[in-house]
């Protein structure tokens, strides 16, 4: 009716609601869109980055890499297979895996059946620091995103993430 429709702002410009977007319009939307996405990611990563750093002395990423293994059978995965699941160059795990080794809460050990190979192993002691960081780690992700959602929020955003996952996924074939 009667009523007003509402209005976006789109690149300093305004759009009434119930007309459609121009190309460019729609571009600058989908550009403003993934950049608040980003931040977010970005704030998140950097939030848990300094609690870990100050609980457990160790960035976001090694605890992904500690938590890969401890998930693993037998605490151990190749070396090519821990970064293709941390989605990091090999080089960067190889340096990360440096450190956790003179922690002493990662080993490596030789692949027999390929001379070149590595396993990386989750030792006892990792797996001690593991389950101390993991609490602190715990709580700081319920703070920082799930308590401040509602539980359909939650759900909704689960849903989400998990189509957004699959469409980034890379396709097998290429």
């Amino acid at each position: 009716g009667d009523r007003p429709s509402p209005v976006f702002f789109v690149s300093g410009s305004t759009v009434a609601a119930d007309q459609p977007l121009l190309v460019g319009e729609l571009a600058a939307v989908v550009h403003q869109e993934a950049a608040h996405a980003g931040e977010l990611v970005l704030l998140a990563r950097h939030h848990l980055d300094r609690q870990l750093q100050r609980d457990a002395g160790m960035p976001h990423i090694y605890y992904g890499l500690l938590v890969g293994l401890a998930e693993a059978p037998n605490r151990r995965l190749r070396m090519t297979e821990l970064a293709m699941r941390a989605k990091i160059t090999r080089s960067r795990l190889s340096h990360a895996i440096a450190r956790l080794e003179r922690n002493g809460w990662v080993r490596r050990e030789d692949c027999p059946d390929d001379k070149r190979g590595q396993f990386a192993v989750l030792t006892d002691p990792g797996l001690e620091m593991l389950k101390g960081a993991a609490p602190g780690h715990v709580r700081a992700v319920r703070n920082a995103v799930f308590d401040r959602l509602t539980p359909e929020q939650q759900k909704s955003l689960g849903e989400i993430m998990q189509i957004i996952a699959e469409g980034l996924q890379p396709n097998e074939a290429g």
